[in-house]
């Protein structure tokens, strides 16, 4: 059936079938396209059309089905912003009506998560829940908030340290967001003797790995003496036996001993209102940095000093000895949708409006990243973490490109991070003919206070020639 204004005075018209097509065009804008070769004509959206041949319903059925669905999302997704901005507020009575009605339910949330952290605690102390050890060394790499402390990329440097001296990293993750990190390790190690396990139980895909490929013995102290600060590609022989496991997102998975762990600091928004969650972003209390052999403070060149400073002090307190590094992301240039291999400058976005979109943990450090690369303008459209981009994602952000072409009368380019390109690659090329172009970037230890990349990497590795020694 197609639809068009003119059918609203048609004759035959009812009252019911005028109330039925203007519910129908009420639902224009979230369901319906354009159609290409007659403006005026409208066609069911990606969206739609899929539930139609999925669920062999009438069109408008499944109309109804989707649109009850969006306004599940556009509710849970305001949901995740409040909490959010609960999270991160230092005065509760500041906040809107409708956040402080939140407060009390999810004070009593966060209260019964910690009384859950505890029993959990005991449980491991006590030895009910068993703590399984490797055979190889495991360097964790985890944070005490919610997303956006440059875990993943951390991951990526060391194993890029380890593999290029020549020792075979296997990172496990548990897969968030579709893999879409794991996704994003691949493409950086290709060509390199890393492996990836992915999934919950990271024992078991640990055990499989080994099963595969082997593992080197732990207390060779030749294995140290090939890793240096300064180590590159085909210095060393690498082996496929696999000589050390990375524990991505590992500071709350006790169930893996570990010789080293690292604790990743969100420089832009540290601690929040230092409150558990889901009342604040605290994954566990800020004591368990007494766990933490290294912290590094991310983002840290997106801050003022005196915020980096702040960081440091509160660290202290609980862990007077604790070695604290600082970093950033550093960006080295684009890649068009649909051609990973192109290199393209960072110059080509300083005179065009630019629309970040992301669907990440820290979407701010993104958006900052990109104002400090120098583009006319700098717009964001953020999604919730780990989000995958459906078609009236893609909607929106088509229409808010054109806004930005209207108000600004230049090129508008959409920009986004690796890990949205990774999750998302074929949706984004449905934005055409709208230039989508992907931002790379890789962490960099930011020299501050005494402590430089060098010296993190031998920290790293003096840390776990005294574990596995004292081990074993």
């Amino acid at each position: 059936m197609h639809f068009g204004w003119a059918q609203f005075n048609h004759p035959a018209c009812t009252p019911l079938d005028i109330a039925d097509r203007s519910i129908r065009y009420a639902f224009h804008s979230m369901f319906l396209n354009t159609h290409p070769s007659n403006p005026s004509e409208p066609v069911l959206t990606q969206s739609v059309q899929e539930s139609v041949n999925h669920w062999a319903l009438p069109k408008w059925e499944c109309i109804l089905a989707l649109c009850a669905q969006s306004v599940n999302m556009v509710f849970m997704d305001k949901l995740r912003r409040a909490v959010n901005e609960i999270a991160y507020s230092q005065d509760h009575s500041k906040l809107p009506t409708l956040h402080r009605s939140l407060v009390p339910l999810l004070s009593l949330a966060s209260s019964l998560y910690k009384v859950a952290l505890l029993i959990r605690h005991h449980l491991y102390q006590f030895g009910v829940f068993s703590k399984h050890r490797l055979p190889v060394p495991v360097i964790s790499v985890g944070n005490l908030t919610w997303g956006g402390n440059g875990k993943t990329p951390m991951v990526e440097f060391i194993s890029l340290w380890l593999a290029d001296s020549g020792l075979s990293p296997l990172i496990l993750t548990r897969g968030y967001g579709g893999g879409d990190e794991a996704r994003m390790l691949e493409r950086h190690l290709l060509g390199r003797p890393a492996k990836i396990g992915v999934g919950p139980d990271r024992a078991a895909v640990a055990a499989s790995f080994f099963e595969k490929y082997g593992c080197l013995d732990p207390l060779n102290s030749i294995l140290f003496e090939r890793i240096g600060p300064k180590q590159k590609l085909g210095d060393h022989p690498s082996s496929e036996n696999i000589g050390a496991v990375i524990l991505d997102d590992g500071m709350q998975h006790w169930r893996l001993k570990r010789e080293l762990e690292i604790v990743m600091v969100n420089g832009l928004m540290p601690w929040g209102n230092h409150q558990l969650l889901p009342l604040g972003p605290l994954r566990e209390p800020l004591t368990s940095l007494r766990r933490a052999d290294v912290a590094v403070v991310h983002h840290s060149d997106l801050v003022s000093e005196q915020k980096v400073k702040d960081a440091v002090l509160s660290m202290r307190e609980i862990n007077e000895s604790l070695p604290i590094f600082f970093s950033r992301m550093s960006p080295s240039h684009f890649f068009e949708i649909g051609n990973i291999n192109a290199n393209i400058p960072l110059s080509v976005v300083h005179n065009v409006a630019v629309l970040c979109v992301s669907a990440i943990g820290s979407a701010n450090s993104f958006v900052r990243g990109m104002e400090k690369v120098g583009s006319f303008f700098v717009d964001q459209l953020d999604f919730s973490d780990h989000h995958s981009l459906q078609a009236e994602d893609v909607e929106k952000i088509s229409m808010r490109v054109r806004d930005l072409e209207l108000k600004f009368g230049i090129e508008t380019i959409v920009v986004v991070t690796e890990k949205d390109y990774d999750r998302d690659p074929v949706i984004l090329k449905q934005l055409e003919p709208v230039k989508v172009f992907v931002l790379c970037s890789k962490l960099q230890i930011v020299p501050k206070n005494g402590y430089t990349e060098d010296s993190f990497k031998n920290l790293l590795k003096e840390l776990l020639k005294a574990r596995l020694s004292h081990t074993g």
